[in-house]
């Protein structure tokens, strides 16, 4: 049940825009001029009549409590999800309790939500009976599995003896090779069912025109794969846990096997990534534990251009269950059952230093070579221009780290900077071998702070 009153803010959720053209039309309808009928129950639906440019207003229903983010409907043609009508009226529900008053939803917003209901059981149910049907034949799973080892295998080794050639005949044969050589090889790792390897060769790809040093940088990929063939070629020697990793590294999918964590979640970061290949959106999102101190990641797909179901705006928080997938030190999880709604909260993750940072992140790589980056939470750090680049650094000693080199050119650093007005914050993000990747951020608890004192402020 969504608590009547606990509304949430502006922030949260302009961070459920699709894009940055949604998040200015969705403010520019974030008023009460052109809505009629508005009102929000306390089981967390919210909706509205928007004019429009026909005769009839378009319908405008917000699930917030859904139980795999919000869900909306609108009667307006466009594709986007939610739609810029949906954040407007969000954005009024969030700033103008008035505006949105409680009350009892109209026929048609409660037949959309009792057909989502519906739809929902239906698909409990044949998950269920699918899920039966699976563990009814355990041998033809287990053959499944067996034939698709083998073709990971066939293909591991292949790409063995790609890189062998490679280094037979030059790393300048790289750049002479061009992209052509990569994506010939990605696209063999795909029909070995391998869609890990295929990732990491196309990044191979892209190195020889990265610039000055390229050379280097393609032997540390080369090796790294060359790590994770050997990994998969020899994992009956691997110890269990490390075995599951080496799995997952290149493409297989696992059911989550760790018993369910019952705590209440803050949601720390939510953003997508794209692969141009499978026209395949991955979204992530960052958990961490108020109880249990632990930070999960989830992970959701959506395909052929349409954006993932699973939304969780940064700074809600909410009580559920998660289970851990195997491998050693992994980090992702999976979202099982959930006992309350999201709701706005000031809670944060305690900080640590950037040396402590740095150190998590090295000690993560013993279980996991192939891990880009660590989430950690930097406590009483100061953004500081170092030449062309920036750098958090600790307000209390002469450490620091340097920010990904792509920070300059994103919005959320412009944001960090203006939060922290040269004061200590903490910030939630990514630590690695590139740099470190800022998500979240909050102001200290202190007189004359940022005016979001206690609440989360997206940097992605």
């Amino acid at each position: 049940m969504t608590q009547q009153g606990v509304r949430w803010t502006a922030e949260q959720v302009l961070a459920l825009a699709p894009d940055a053209a949604s998040r200015k039309a969705g403010s520019k309808l974030a008023a009460a001029g052109p809505w009629s009928g508005t009102g929000s129950s306390d089981e967390g639906t919210v909706w509205g009549l928007c004019k429009g440019s026909g005769s009839k207003p378009y319908q405008t229903i917000i699930d917030v409590a859904d139980s795999a983010g919000p869900a909306y409907k609108c009667g307006c043609p466009s594709r986007k999800f939610p739609c810029k009508h949906a954040l407007g009226l969000l954005l009024l529900w969030a700033g103008d309790a008035a505006a949105v008053p409680s009350g009892q939803a109209p026929d048609w917003a409660l037949q959309w939500l009792s057909g989502r209901r519906t739809r929902a059981a239906a698909r409990t149910t044949r998950t269920g009976a699918a899920s039966g049907a699976t563990s009814a034949d355990p041998e033809a799973a287990r053959r499944r599995a067996e034939r698709r080892a083998d073709r990971v295998t066939a293909g591991a080794t292949e790409l063995e003896q790609r890189l062998t050639d490679l280094f037979r005949g030059g790393l300048a044969a790289a750049e002479q090779a061009g992209y052509g050589l990569w994506e010939e090889t990605a696209a063999r790792m795909v029909d070995a069912q391998a869609p890990g390897l295929a990732a990491r060769v196309r990044e191979l790809g892209a190195i020889p025109a990265s610039g000055p040093g390229w050379p280097a940088r393609l032997l540390e990929e080369c090796a790294l794969l060359h790590l994770l063939d050997q990994g998969w070629l020899r994992r009956d020697r691997l110890p269990e846990g490390l075995a599951a990793t080496v799995g997952s590294r290149i493409g297989l999918t696992g059911s989550p096997d760790g018993p369910p964590v019952h705590d209440r979640w803050l949601a720390l970061a939510q953003y997508d990534t794209s692969d141009a290949h499978s026209s395949l959106t991955t979204r992530r999102i960052w958990l961490h534990g108020l109880r249990s101190g632990r930070t999960v990641l989830l992970l959701s797909y959506g395909a052929a251009g349409r954006a993932p179901e699973l939304s969780l705006p940064v700074g809600l928080a909410f009580e559920a269950e998660v289970s851990a997938y195997p491998g050693a030190g992994q980090l992702r999880a999976a979202l099982g059952e959930r006992f309350t709604a999201p709701e706005p909260s000031a809670a944060r993750p305690p900080g640590i230093t950037p040396s402590e940072a740095a150190a998590r992140y090295g000690a993560a790589l013993r279980d996991d070579p192939w891990l880009d980056s660590f989430p950690v939470t930097l406590g009483r750090v100061v953004p500081v221009p170092v030449g062309d680049s920036w750098q958090l650094a600790d307000a209390d000693s002469d450490l620091a780290l340097p920010l990904i080199s792509s920070a300059r050119s994103r919005p959320g650093l412009w944001r960090l900077l203006s939060l922290s007005g040269g004061l200590p914050v903490t910030v939630f993000g990514e630590c690695g071998h590139r740099g470190f990747t800022p998500l979240t951020a909050w102001s200290e608890e202190s007189e004359g702070a940022y005016e979001t004192v206690g609440q989360a402020v997206a940097l992605c």
